[in-house]
C-alpha cells in the first residue's frame, strides 16, 4: 500500500507576510480564517503540514499548482506548476508561457529541516507579470517512481489574492520613490477638487480600498469585463478595463451616471462620502449603483486601482472641454442677432461641444512597453461615460477612455494608444466662436479664438498632507499635462496634434477676426455667497479716434456643472454709443430673489456677454462660470481624548444660509476602519437656523483616523466636511 504524504493543512497568510507585502491593512487578512493577500514578484512562505509522516526528499514528490480563472492555462500564464522533489524545488510550467510563467519560483525554506517534523516550509514567488486577482492553490503528493497512479490531493480552502506590486522593480507598475506609494496606493482617504475655476474647493473622499467588500467587488467587475485572463496581468489592459467597468453604459459596470438632478430612485452623487458603500451595493446586488457623476466615477476608479496595487491619483481639470466631433476645438455658434445657438450647424450628426466647469478623472502609474521610450509614468483614464472609444478588442466602441500617457498629451502625440486626442482636447482645446455670415465658406465667420480658457488649472491631492479645513493639500499639476499656456512649446504641441487630425486642420486653417478697435472684457466673479446679490460687469475701451455704436447682450443663467444651461435668470440687451478713446462699464445686477428659485444642484451660474460694434461688424463674446458658496459641515470630537473601546461623541453643525426651510435633510458619514458608512435622517432646518446634532460611536482601532461627512436636503446639497483625529490604546 502506497505511503504517499497526506496533507493536513496549508498555511500562507501571516501578519508578518502581509506586512512585507504591504497588505496588512486589508480587512480580510485579519479574519478568523484569513484570506492571503500577496503581491506578485515577491516571495511568500508556504507551510505544508502532513498528517502521516515528515517529508522525505528521496522518495516524495510534491507539486503545487496555482490556477487563475475558469480555464487555467500554462501557455497563457494563468496556471503555474511548481514541483518539490529530489533536486529540491523547481517550476514545471514549461516553455511557451506567453506571460512568462517560468518566472514563478519555488524553493525550500532556508534553514528548515523537513525531516524533523511533518512540516515542509517553502518559499514561493509569483511571476512579476502574472494575472492579478483570485488564485487557487492545489497540492498533489506522490511517491517518486510510483506507477500505480496513487496520489494525494489537497486544495487550499481560501482564495489567494495576488496583486500588482509597485514596490518591485520587476513589475510594470513599479514606482521608484516608495514614499509616494504611501499616498497613491496606501492612503484610503483623499480629496477631490470640484467647482468652477475661481471657486473650486477640495471635497474629501473615502477610497476605502482595504474594506472587505472592495477586492471582491473590483474583481467581479473585471470578471464581467471583456478582459481575457491572459490580459489580467497587463496594467495597460487592466486600467482600460477599469475605465470601462466603473460606468455601466454598455456592460455590467459599477455606477450609473445621471446629471439631471432627479435621483429619487437612488443616491444623489453629492451625497456619497466615498467608494465603499458603492462597492458594497454592487457586490451585494450585481447591478449598477445609482448614481454617479465625474468625481464619483473617478473616486471609485482610484479605489479599484489602489486595491489592485496600481498607484493612482484623482485629477480635477478646471474648465474642461468635451470635444464631441474630434476637432480639438470647442465651438460656440451665434446667429446674426447675437443669440447663442444650441446646435452645431457644421456638424449636425455630432453632439454639441461643451465646456464642463470642471471634470475629474484618474491617473494611473505604469510603464508603457507598447509605446516608444519616455511615455511611461502617469497615464490618464476617464471612467465617466462621454464618448465611444474603440480598440483592437472592441471595434464597435465602448464607453472607456485611456490609459493616455500624460507625456503624449503634453506633446500632442495623438497617434499613441489610448484616446490621447480626446484627453488633449479636454485640457488644451482652443475655444472658437462663430457668428452667422452668409458670405463665409461655412456660413459662419470665426469671431474669436480663446487659447487660454480650457484647462485653467489641473489639480490633485498633494502627497502626505491632509487639510480638512483648507487647501494646503492641493497640488497643481497643469505642467504635467501641457506646456505653459501661450508659450511656443504649448502652441507647437497643439499644432502637432492638429496636423494629425483632418477635422482639426480644417478648423485651425480658417482665419479669425483680427482687428478690434473696441476692447471688451468681462469681469470674472470668483466667490459669491448663496443668498447675496451680484452684478455682471463688462469693461469697454474704445481705442478708435471716432465714436462707435455697440449692441450688447448680457445674460445670467443657472447651469449644471457639465455646462448645460438650466434656467435663464436675467437678460438685458441694448444699443449705446461710446465716445472716441473713452472707457465705460456696463453692469447688470442680479438679486437673490431673481436667482434663488432657478438654481439647480451645486448652485452654479453662468454669466455671458456678446457685443457687436455696428460700425465695423466686429463681434466679441465671453463667459464666466462661478459657484455660489455654501457653509461647510463643521465636525468636532466632543471628547478630549479618544480611547479604544470607550464610547465617544462627534458633533455635526451647520447653518442654513437661506431664508427658506430645508426639508428632507440627511446626514452621511464614515471613517475607514472605524465607522462604516452611516445614514441619518434629520428634521427640517428652519430659515437661517444653526443646528448641531451628535452621533455616538465606539472606536475599535487605535491610530490616526479621518471622518468624512455630507449633508443634503431638497433645497440645498453638497454641504461637506471632514475631521482628522487620533485614537489611543
Amino acid at each position: 500500500m502506497a505511503d504517499h504524504l497526506l496533507v493536513k493543512s496549508i498555511e500562507l497568510c501571516s501578519l508578518q507576510t502581509a506586512q512585507k507585502h504591504h497588505t496588512e491593512r486589508f480587512e480580510c487578512v485579519h479574519d478568523d480564517e484569513p484570506t492571503p493577500v500577496l503581491r506578485r514578484g515577491q516571495p511568500f512562505p508556504v507551510a505544508i503540514t502532513f498528517s502521516n509522516r515528515p517529508y522525505d526528499q528521496g522518495r516524495d514528490v510534491i507539486m503545487l499548482t496555482f490556477s487563475f480563472g475558469e480555464k487555467p492555462s500554462v501557455g497563457k500564464g494563468s496556471r503555474a506548476v511548481l514541483a518539490v522533489g529530489p533536486k529540491g524545488a523547481r517550476c514545471l510550467s514549461g516553455p511557451g508561457s506567453r506571460l512568462a510563467a517560468l518566472e514563478w519560483d519555488v524553493a525550500l525554506h532556508a534553514g528548515h529541516d523537513a525531516t524533523a517534523e511533518p512540516l515542509l516550509k517553502l518559499q514561493v514567488e509569483a511571476a512579476a507579470d502574472c494575472p492579478v486577482g483570485k488564485w487557487k492553490l492545489e497540492v498533489k503528493t506522490r511517491l517518486r517512481g510510483d506507477t500505480t497512479g496513487q496520489a494525494g490531493y489537497f486544495s487550499h480552502p481560501q482564495d489567494i489574492y495576488i496583486l500588482f506590486n509597485p514596490w518591485s522593480k520587476k513589475d510594470q507598475v513599479y514606482m521608484e520613490n516608495e514614499r509616494y506609494l504611501d499616498e497613491y496606493v496606501l492612503n484610503d482617504v483623499g480629496k477631490i477638487w470640484i467647482g468652477p475655476w475661481g471657486s473650486s474647493r477640495g471635497r474629501e473622499w473615502v477610497f476605502g480600498q482595504f474594506d472587505s467588500c472592495v477586492l471582491p467587488s473590483a474583481l467581479q467587475a473585471l470578471r464581467w469585463s471583456p478582459l481575457k485572463d491572459s490580459q489580467r496581468g497587463d496594467p495597460v489592459r487592466v486600467a482600460r478595463a477599469i475605465s470601462k467597468m466603473v460606468n455601466s453604459n454598455d456592460d455590467r459596470g459599477i455606477l450609473e451616471g445621471r446629471w439631471d438632478g432627479d435621483y429619487e430612485d437612488g443616491t444623489a452623487p453629492a451625497a456619497w462620502t466615498g467608494s465603499v458603500p458603492i462597492m458594497q451595493q454592487y457586490l451585494d446586488t450585481g447591478a449598477e449603483v445609482k448614481y454617479g457623476q465625474c468625481w464619483v466615477f473617478a473616486g471609485v476608479a482610484a479605489t479599484v486601482c489602489r486595491a489592485l496595487g496600481m498607484p493612482a491619483r484623482v485629477v480635477s481639470n478646471l474648465v474642461s472641454a468635451h470635444d464631441a466631433n474630434e476637432s480639438l476645438t470647442v465651438d460656440r455658434y451665434y446667429d446674426a442677432e447675437n443669440n447663442e445657438m444650441d446646435e452645431d450647424p457644421n456638424n449636425p450628426n455630432f453632439d454639441m461641444d461643451s465646456v464642463w466647469n470642471y471634470h475629474v478623472w484618474t491617473d494611473v502609474w505604469m510603464a508603457r512597453p507598447d509605446l516608444p521610450r519616455g511615455y511611461g509614468g502617469w497615464q490618464a483614464i476617464d471612467p465617466t461615460p462621454q464618448e465611444l472609444s474603440t480598440d483592437a478588442d472592441d471595434s464597435s466602441g465602448s464607453y472607456q477612455c485611456g490609459p493616455a500617457s500624460l507625456e503624449a498629451i503634453r506633446c500632442g502625440a495623438v497617434g499613441f494608444n489610448y484616446d490621447v486626442g480626446f484627453m488633449l482636447a479636454s485640457v488644451n482645446a482652443d475655444v472658437f466662436r462663430w457668428k452667422e455670415d452668409p458670405d463665409c465658406e461655412l456660413g459662419y465667420k470665426s469671431i474669436h479664438c480663446d487659447k487660454y480658457h480650457i484647462g485653467r488649472m489641473i489639480l490633485t491631492k498633494a502627497p502626505w498632507i491632509f487639510d480638512p479645513n483648507g487647501d494646503k493639500d492641493r497640488q497643481e499639476i497643469t505642467d504635467q499635462y501641457k506646456y505653459k499656456e501661450g508659450t511656443k512649446s504649448e502652441r507647437l504641441a497643439l499644432m502637432n496634434a492638429v496636423r494629425s487630425v483632418d477635422r482639426a486642420r480644417r478648423f485651425y486653417m480658417l482665419p479669425t477676426q483680427s482687428h478690434q478697435d473696441v476692447e471688451f472684457s468681462l469681469v470674472d466673479l470668483d466667490k459669491v455667497a448663496i443668498g447675496k446679490d451680484f452684478s455682471i460687469t463688462i469693461n469697454i475701451h474704445n481705442h478708435a479716434s471716432v465714436q462707435r455704436r455697440v449692441r450688447a447682450v448680457l445674460t445670467a443663467s443657472s447651469v449644471y456643472y457639465t455646462g448645460v444651461k438650466a434656467n435663464l435668470i436675467k437678460k438685458d440687451a441694448g444699443d449705446f454709443t461710446i465716445q472716441p478713446s473713452a472707457k465705460e462699464s456696463l453692469r447688470l445686477k442680479v438679486t437673490v430673489d431673481e436667482y434663488l428659485d432657478k438654481l439647480v444642484e451645486y448652485c452654479q451660474l453662468k454669466i455671458a456677454a456678446i457685443a457687436t460694434v455696428l460700425d465695423t461688424n466686429e463681434t466679441w463674446a465671453d463667459e464666466d462660470d462661478f459657484e455660489l458658496t455654501r457653509p461647510p459641515l463643521v465636525m468636532k470630537v466632543e471628547d478630549d481624548s479618544l480611547t479604544v473601546g470607550r464610547a465617544a461623541v462627534i458633533s455635526f453643525s451647520l447653518k442654513n444660509p437661506l431664508k427658506k426651510r430645508l426639508t428632507g435633510c440627511r446626514l452621511r458619514y464614515e471613517s475607514p476602519g472605524l465607522v462604516k458608512a452611516t445614514v441619518v435622517d434629520y428634521r427640517d432646518v428652519e430659515p437661517e437656523e444653526e443646528v448641531t446634532f451628535q452621533q455616538r460611536f465606539t472606536p475599535a482601532k487605535a491610530g490616526e483616523h479621518k471622518l468624512v461627512g455630507t449633508f443634503s436636503s431638497k433645497e440645498l446639497v453638497d454641504i461637506t466636511g471632514a475631521l482628522a483625529f487620533d485614537v489611543f490604546d
